[in-house]
């Protein structure tokens, strides 16, 4: 049998039926549209309230804020650049700290009016048993110096916040004499002091110490002065050059070995030679060990090698090396006497920017705590504070 087509009636149209079709499509995808559009509304909604419950108000709103960058941004002022660290204490480790303190401005001309300061730098295991010296010594003077201290990371001061010394310790890191790790805490004094633009001397300084004079006289000794004053001599004895190793060439040969003592006073260019070395440091750090004493050569050596010129090969801390031994004598109460101060401070012969001077000392070590009272005692006569 044979299937038959049966024909269009007249004046019919299947049109009609496709429109039809459309008519329900619509509605079903406005209808899928805005199920979504729920769904998500209804999911944000819940998110919030989980954020808001368990992480704060005010935490959703920093995450909200600190996602947000504005299209344009106020340049800094120059006041964000010159502002000394309010808080010495900072995340920093050694590497990021030289390379932010070695920043130096190459005009020397400053835009703006600079008090130059001097930075006294105290290196110490833990307490400072002289301060209430130092106290007096900078007392009224504080527009025209800063105060650091490297300690060991365990010590913590109690200093009130009317002392000079409060909250001025910086990230510290364990340093052992005569090895690499006391030039590291020298760096690490010098670039913390460094990242204060006024600071323009730096220095170094331990617990027992003494200033020889009053503030202005230090000052303007210091910031008058053409040289750095760094102790730097040639020794061919077995303390000198005996403690060499050729294997420190060609950065440093024998004829450039240097020694000299530890405590300086160095001025800013001199600072950030010093922080931003990696040339020496490698060859000192490797091949400069007990016998050989690392803070006695490294910075002599390396200041000679590239600014000789720059350098009064002297120091301005008096010490007493007379009786022998690899410390130099300490004195304590009995030794305080008016004819041991004079002692110190006259009957000395130096050069100050090429003249001949009998004014050759401003600091003096080594002082027990025990010297304190009678310093303080003598200090108005002797001293001038």
């Amino acid at each position: 049998m044979q299937s038959r087509v049966l024909p269009l009636e007249e004046g019919k149209d299947p049109t009609p039926i496709t429109k039809t079709n459309h008519s329900r499509v619509l509605p079903l995808k406005l209808l899928k549209f805005f199920g979504l559009f729920l769904v998500l509304g209804l999911g944000f909604s819940i998110l919030s309230m989980f954020m808001i419950r368990y992480l704060g108000v005010q935490n959703v709103l920093t995450t909200v804020q600190s996602s947000f960058r504005p299209c344009l941004e106020e340049p800094s002022s120059l006041e964000h650049w010159i502002r000394p660290p309010s808080i010495l204490l900072h995340t920093m480790n050694d590497e990021e700290l030289f390379w932010r303190a070695s920043l130096a401005p190459r005009i020397k001309k400053y835009p703006f009016m600079r008090v130059p300061k001097i930075a006294f730098m105290f290196l110490t295991r833990g307490p400072l048993p002289l301060s209430p010296i130092w106290e007096r010594f900078l007392k009224g003077n504080e527009e025209l110096y800063s105060v650091y201290v490297h300690s060991l990371p365990s010590y913590r001061d109690e200093f009130p916040p009317s002392s000079v010394f409060y909250q001025r310790q910086i990230p510290s890191q364990v340093s052992e004499w005569g090895k690499m790790s006391m030039c590291d805490a020298e760096r690490r004094l010098l670039a913390n002091a460094l990242l204060d633009i006024s600071n323009e001397w730096f220095v170094l300084l331990s617990e027992s110490c003494i200033p020889l004079h009053n503030f202005s006289t230090v000052y303007h000794y210091i910031m008058r002065s053409r040289y750095s004053f760094i102790g730097s001599f040639d020794e061919p004895g077995p303390y000198g050059r005996g403690r060499y190793n050729w294997k420190m060439e060609p950065e440093v040969n024998i004829t450039q070995w240097r020694k000299g003592s530890q405590w300086f006073e160095v001025n800013r260019r001199l600072a950030v030679n010093i922080v931003e070395d990696n040339k020496f440091y490698p060859k000192f750090e490797e091949f400069c060990r007990p016998a050989c004493y690392v803070d006695e050569h490294y910075f002599p050596t390396m200041l000679t090698i590239l600014t000789p010129h720059l350098l009064a090969n002297r120091s301005i801390t008096w010490v007493d090396w007379s009786r022998g031994g690899p410390h130099p004598a300490t004195f304590g109460k009995a030794d305080i006497t008016e004819e041991f101060l004079k002692k110190i401070l006259e009957g000395h012969k130096c050069l100050y920017n090429n003249q001949p001077s009998s004014f050759c000392f401003l600091f003096a070590r080594k002082f027990a705590p025990s010297s304190l009272e009678p310093l303080l005692q003598f200090a108005p006569k002797f001293f001038g504070f």
